[in-house]
């Protein structure tokens, strides 16, 4: 019986090789691998810190860092606002037992059963300036001035694309806000009622601090996704951020410089990519971390 119960430990060793093999590893090498020179795919010199250094300083790389992590934070806080915004509400709706909320819980979370590949394509064809549905429409309702280049406008372009990703990701948001107020006493509600705390005065004071740890979870979730962004726009714009770089995020940048196409430097530059890569990780995790410390910080005093 004694080797039974030591044969236990093994079961979880399976997706623990996987997980080193398709994460930690992934992680590791990324690490050493900014920290070396590199001649198109052939590792060269030691350099230390010199990748970050020139990621930080050298044109046009420290401009159009800057540039696509200013992108990221408009896309986190954009989604923020209309996807996490509206999924709350759908929520809500669901929750007070709207009529016909049974099919609007699957219809809101349809989008997200579709390949973001194939989101992509499909919203392309919408946005198209020429034949595409939206300016078409906008076109037959006498809003003619209102229709646009939406995926060509340096102005318009980012925002189209985090708004689809919004519409895309409703969905998966609302369903882990209806868990939280699926767990919130019933009975406490009412009691609320009764002492007259209705409506939006309901959700701010007794609603969503009973709900905290969902929204916080939104949060990581939506920062996460916010900054790992690449393939919504990739399949909308390309690998060049076009137009102009306006729709360039860091996945984005780190996809350009690390296998090619990478203006003002090698077609393919491993040390840089793996720098804005470990970067990028850092910038995740630590916020990731901060978040999930206040989650456990609240679990505690609770």
């Amino acid at each position: 019986m004694g080797w039974r119960k030591g044969a236990v430990h093994l079961f979880p060793l399976p997706a623990l090789v996987v997980y080193v093999l398709f994460v930690v590893y992934p992680i590791a090498a990324a690490f050493g691998y900014s920290l070396f020179d590199w001649k198109g795919l052939v590792r060269g010199n030691f350099i230390g810190l010199g990748n970050f250094v020139s990621l930080f300083t050298r044109e046009p790389f420290n401009h159009l860092f800057w540039n696509a992590f200013g992108h990221n934070l408009y896309y986190f806080a954009i989604e923020m606002v209309v996807q996490n915004g509206l999924a709350f509400l759908f929520a809500w709706l669901v929750y007070t037992k709207l009529k016909g909320s049974g099919f609007l819980k699957v219809a809101y979370f349809i989008p997200r059963l579709l390949s973001v590949i194939i989101v992509g394509f499909l919203w392309k064809l919408i946005l198209n300036p020429n034949n595409g549905v939206l300016n078409v429409l906008l076109k037959k309702v006498g809003l003619a001035s209102w229709a646009k280049p939406w995926l060509g406008d340096t102005h318009t372009a980012l925002t189209s694309i985090t708004l689809v990703n919004s519409w895309y990701g409703v969905g998966f948001t609302m369903l882990i806000f209806l868990a939280g107020l699926q767990a919130i006493s019933g009975e406490v509600l009412e009691a609320a009622k009764i002492d007259g705390v209705r409506g939006f005065r309901l959700i701010r004071t007794m609603v969503l601090p009973m709900m905290i740890q969902s929204v916080i979870i939104v949060t990581v979730f939506t920062f996460i996704h916010a900054f790992e962004a690449f393939e919504l726009i990739f399949a909308m714009e390309g690998s060049q951020g076009e137009p102009y770089n306006s729709t360039d995020t860091l996945a984005i940048f780190f996809y350009r410089i690390a296998f090619g196409g990478s203006s003002g430097g090698d077609s393919v530059a491993i040390g840089l990519g793996s720098a804005l890569a470990v970067i990028l990780f850092l910038i995740i995790a630590s916020v990731s971390a901060l978040f999930l410390y206040l989650t456990r910080n609240r679990e505690v005093q609770h």
